[in-house]
C-alpha cells in the first residue's frame, strides 16, 4: 500500500465565484463562507489551509486596474490576519496559515502578531513567508521599486533571523504564574535579542508569552534556485509548482538536498504541490466540465489578467493567436511566467491561457471521479517520493459545490485507499502534524 501524504487547501479573502451557478453572488464580506469552508476543510483532516494575499490593486493588464476590478481578479482582497482569526476559532484541529509580507511587516510585529495567533488557536498557526514581488505593492509602502529578487532573498533571510530570535527571547518556561510569591513571569528567562543586521534593527524581546509552538509554522513558496535555498533553510511546509511528475520529483529533491546542506533534516520539510483537480460522476462528465471552462473568453481574459498582475507585464500588448514575441523576464515571480510562457513550444498566447487552465497553479493534470483522481494521486506521490498536494482551484475562485465534491468525494476516496489522514492526533500542532508522516 501507498504511503500516506500530506493535504493542504489555499485560496484568499476575495469573492467566491460569484459569477457561477453555485457561487453565492460574491458577497458578503464577513468571512463566513470561507470560515465554513474551513470547517469542511476540518472535517475532511487536512494538514492546513492557507489564505494568500496580494497588497495593491493590480494595473498591469491593459494599463489600468478596469479588467481586474471587473472581473474580481486578485482585487478586492481583504486582509488575511482577521480571517485566520475566525476560521481558528471555528476549527479545532485544522491549521491556518496566514500570509505576512516581509516588506509590509516591521520583523517585531510579524512575530508578535504569529505568537499571538498561534496562542490563540493553541498552536495551530503558520505564517506564510512572502517577500511580496509587485512594485505597485512596494509603492503602497514608501518604495519606489521593489529591490531586485536576490537583494529580497537576501533582505528574507535576515527577517527570518531575526524573527527566530524574538521567538527563543522567551523561554519556553518563563511563565511560571507562582501566585503565593507574586511572580507571573520570570525575568531572568526573557532577553533582548539586540539585533542589528544590514537591513533590520530590533532590540527585543517579544512582549508576548511563549506559543504552543514556540514558533509557528513556517511556510514558504519558492521555485527559483535562490527561492528554493531559501525555503529549505527556514519553512515547514513548502508549495510547489511542478511540469509534470519528473518535475515533481526534481524539485522535491532538490529541495531536499539543499536543505541538508544547511544542517536540516529533510524529512522535516513537506513538499506540498499544488494540483486543481476536476470532479464528475464519470470521466466524461468531468472533462466536458474542463472543457466548458476553458472554452470561455471570460476564463482567457483572467488568465491574462492573473499572470498580468503575478509579473507586471501587460500581456495585453500580445496577440492571441500568435506565439509570444520573445522570451519575458521579470523582477516579479519569474517562477510563474515561466510555467505560463513555456518558451520554445510555439504555442499562441490563446493557448497558454488554456493551459492555463491548471498550468498556472497546477503541477499535474486530474481529471475524473473522484476514485480515478485519488487513484492517480497516489500513484504521483509514489513516482515524486512525497509529500502531498496543495488542493487549490484556476482561478482560486470558490463555490461551495467544489468544496464538497473534494472534502466529500475526493478525500474519502483517497481515505478509502490509506493515503491521507483520516482523524487527527488530539491535541497535535500544526508542526507535530505535518511531522505525522
Amino acid at each position: 500500500m501507498s504511503s500516506p501524504f500530506h493535504l493542504a487547501f489555499i485560496f484568499n479573502f476575495t469573492p467566491d465565484d460569484w459569477q457561477g451557478p453555485f457561487g453565492s453572488g460574491g458577497r458578503p464580506w464577513d468571512g463566513k463562507f470561507h470560515t465554513e469552508v474551513a470547517q469542511a476543510l476540518e472535517r475532511a483532516c487536512f494538514d492546513y489551509v492557507i489564505i494568500e494575499d496580494k497588497l495593491m490593486v493590480p494595473e498591469s493588464y491593459g494599463g489600468s486596474a478596469e479588467a481586474v476590478l471587473k472581473q474580481a481578479m486578485v482585487a478586492p482582497k481583504h486582509d488575511p490576519v482577521p480571517l485566520a482569526v475566525a476560521m481558528g476559532l471555528a476549527t479545532r484541529s485544522l491549521g491556518i496559515v496566514a500570509t505576512l509580507s516581509t516588506m509590509a511587516y516591521p520583523p517585531f510585529m510579524t512575530a508578535r502578531l504569529s505568537s499571538t495567533m498561534d496562542s490563540m488557536l493553541g498552536g495551530r498557526f503558520g505564517w506564510n513567508i512572502v517577500t511580496s514581488a509587485e512594485d505597485l505593492a512596494a509603492q503602497n509602502f514608501g518604495l519606489d521599486v521593489l529591490p531586485p529578487r536576490d537583494v529580497r532573498y537576501e533582505m528574507a533571510d535576515e527577517y527570518v533571523d531575526v524573527v527566530k530570535q524574538l521567538f527563543e527571547s522567551w523561554d519556553k518556561d518563563a511563565v511560571v504564574i507562582d501566585r503565593d510569591e507574586g511572580v507571573y513571569a520570570d525575568h531572568t528567562k526573557v532577553r533582548p535579542v539586540h539585533f542589528k543586521g544590514k537591513h533590520f534593527s530590533v532590540r527585543g524581546p517579544l512582549n508576548t508569552v511563549p506559543s504552543p509552538q514556540h514558533r509557528p509554522a513556517f511556510v514558504q513558496a519558492g521555485a527559483s534556485p535562490r527561492g528554493r535555498r531559501f525555503a529549505a533553510r527556514n519553512a515547514d511546509s513548502i508549495i510547489a509548482i511542478g511540469s509534470g511528475v519528473e518535475s515533481m520529483r526534481e524539485f522535491r529533491d532538490d529541495v531536499r538536498r539543499h536543505a541538508a546542506e544547511a544542517g536540516r533534516d529533510p524529512d522535516e520539510i513537506k513538499v506540498l504541490f499544488c494540483v486543481t483537480p476536476t470532479l464528475g460522476e464519470t470521466l466524461e462528465e468531468a472533462e466536458a466540465k474542463q472543457a466548458r471552462m476553458v472554452a470561455s473568453p471570460r476564463f482567457t481574459q483572467n488568465i491574462l489578467a492573473q499572470i498580468s498582475s503575478l509579473t507586471e507585464i501587460d500581456f495585453m500588448q500580445f496577440e492571441l493567436d500568435e506565439p509570444l514575441p520573445r522570451k519575458l523576464v521579470t523582477n516579479g515571480e519569474q517562477g510563474s511566467l515561466d510555467k505560463f510562457q513555456q518558451w520554445g513550444s510555439g504555442k499562441t498566447l490563446r493557448q497558454l491561457a488554456v493551459d492555463g487552465a491548471g498550468g498556472l497553479v497546477s503541477s499535474v493534470e486530474l481529471i475524473g471521479t473522484p476514485d480515478q483522481v485519488a487513484e492517480r494521486m497516489g500513484e504521483i506521490m509514489e513516482e515524486v517520493g512525497g509529500d502531498g498536494f496543495m488542493i487549490t482551484t484556476p482561478l482560486l475562485r470558490l463555490n461551495r459545490r467544489y468544496i464538497a465534491e473534494v472534502t466529500d468525494g475526493l478525500v474519502p476516496a483517497l481515505q478509502r485507499r490509506g493515503l491521507t489522514r483520516s482523524v487527527y492526533t488530539p491535541g497535535a500542532t500544526l508542526r507535530e502534524n505535518l511531522r505525522e508522516f
